[in-house]
């Protein structure tokens, strides 16, 4: 089975649904708008220059989902969907997605976002699976805390490897679709790295290395 693995934020979607969480928070007044949309902002310019402690934002970008019930939260992630994930969506990645279900591939979708916000995004595209950095949940209700090794740089690497073993399948033919340096430790692993609308650094050094360069912005 041949892998076509996607990052998600700025590569099948026009945006960072993380951040763009933190701006629904803030804008439903759900948070302390003025500081939290400053660290909100902070973290991701840090995450762009692949600076981000992870830890300390998921301890930040986790917290709110300890304040609202399940159920709550499910209602309010329709209404990010609906205000700020669709019109995020592009023709060109669902055209993209759908050629490589064409051929027979397995579509994982790869991310450092938490899977509570990005698991829907997954559905809605309509992949295989997904793998993201995982929210603990105790008794039915968002800890605050997080599972296993977040999905994010190096991480993301690990996590995969795992998922490999776990499906008895390998990185034999797999493509690996991102924007971000941060995923630079898993295209060097992958035999088709294919950088998409990259950032600068990532741009330079597909280009260095002749890896495809591509764009699925109209």
């Amino acid at each position: 089975m041949t892998l076509a693995i996607f990052d998600l934020d700025n590569t099948l979607i026009a945006g960072d649904s993380d951040h763009s969480w933190g701006e629904f928070l803030v804008a439903k007044k759900l948070v302390d708008a003025e500081l939290y949309r400053h660290a909100n902002d902070q973290f991701y310019e840090a995450y762009k220059e692949g600076t981000l402690d992870i830890r300390a934002y998921l301890k930040f970008s986790l917290a709110p989902l300890t304040q609202h019930p399940m159920e709550t939260l499910e209602q309010l992630h329709r209404e990010f969907m609906a205000t700020y994930i669709n019109p995020m969506l592009l023709p060109k990645a669902a055209a993209l997605l759908a050629h490589h279900r064409a051929q027979g591939h397995f579509l994982l979708i790869i991310t450092a976002t938490n899977g509570f916000v990005t698991r829907p995004i997954g559905q809605l595209l309509g992949v295989d699976d997904l793998l993201a950095t995982d929210p603990e949940i105790i008794d039915g209700q968002f800890s605050g805390g997080f599972v296993g090794t977040p999905c994010f740089q190096a991480g993301k690497v690990t996590r995969l490897q795992e998922w490999l073993a776990t499906n008895k399948q390998t990185l034999a033919g797999a493509y690996f679709y991102s924007d971000s340096i941060n995923d630079l430790p898993l295209l060097e692993g992958i035999e088709n790295p294919i950088a998409v609308d990259p950032d600068a650094r990532l741009e330079a050094i597909a280009r260095e290395r002749n890896w495809s360069v591509i764009s699925l912005r109209d």
